[in-house]
């Protein structure tokens, strides 16, 4: 049973409702520089825990469970529960990292969602299942075709600036989840370059 996917689950769902019925609470947990520099560190982890509305809910909670509960049945065996659950919260952490050393000067500016995070468990699953189908708006794709559509968007939107997405999050966090897994089994990127050129016939 995934008790790490689903005790984050659980918790993110709970926390993003409560969020949304009381203002105060949702205010307090975001991700805000202002209240970073006056040491309010939580919210550099809070953030992932609340949700802007049910859509975003729902897309980052049911890939959370798809991809979620295949890494914490690889990764149990190696780190623990209590470790996937780390490998989680670090994902959380450092997909903000850099959007808080752009905007830390800047009051206006404010992130919440887990999908720094749950782009960690995602890339950490395409690196070990690259030619896996992953199903994208209900069309079958190749995981390593999404994985460079998506990266190469990522980049384009995070330049282009304006909208409400942190594709920056989504980068460094997808980055860590493949950082992580090279670091705790380095013959991965070789298993992955083998994998990807042999359909190529390389």
């Amino acid at each position: 049973m995934p008790i790490a996917t689903y005790t984050i689950m659980a918790a993110t769902i709970a926390v993003s409702l409560m969020a949304w019925r009381s203002r105060s609470l949702l205010d307090a947990l975001i991700y805000w520089p202002p209240g970073v520099s006056r040491g309010q560190w939580w919210r550099l982890l809070s953030h992932g825990f609340i949700h802007a509305d049910g859509a975003h809910l729902l897309f980052n909670m049911v890939t959370l469970y798809f991809f979620g509960t295949v890494m914490e049945q690889v990764l149990t065996p190696r780190i623990g529960i209590v470790g996937v659950v780390l490998f989680y919260l670090i994902g959380i952490l450092v997909a903000i990292l850099p959007s808080h050393v752009r905007h830390r000067g800047d009051p206006r500016y404010r992130s919440l969602g887990a999908s720094g995070a749950v782009a960690a468990m995602l890339f950490a699953y395409i690196l070990l299942q690259p030619w896996s189908m992953l199903f994208v708006f209900f069309l079958p794709v190749p995981a390593i075709l999404f994985a460079v559509v998506y990266v190469a968007y990522s980049f384009w939107a995070d330049r282009r600036g304006g909208g409400n997405i942190n594709h920056s999050a989504h980068l460094w966090g997808g980055a860590w989840g493949v950082a992580f897994m090279l670091w705790l089994e380095p013959r991965l990127w070789q298993r992955f370059l083998s994998e990807v050129l042999t359909p190529l016939g390389m």
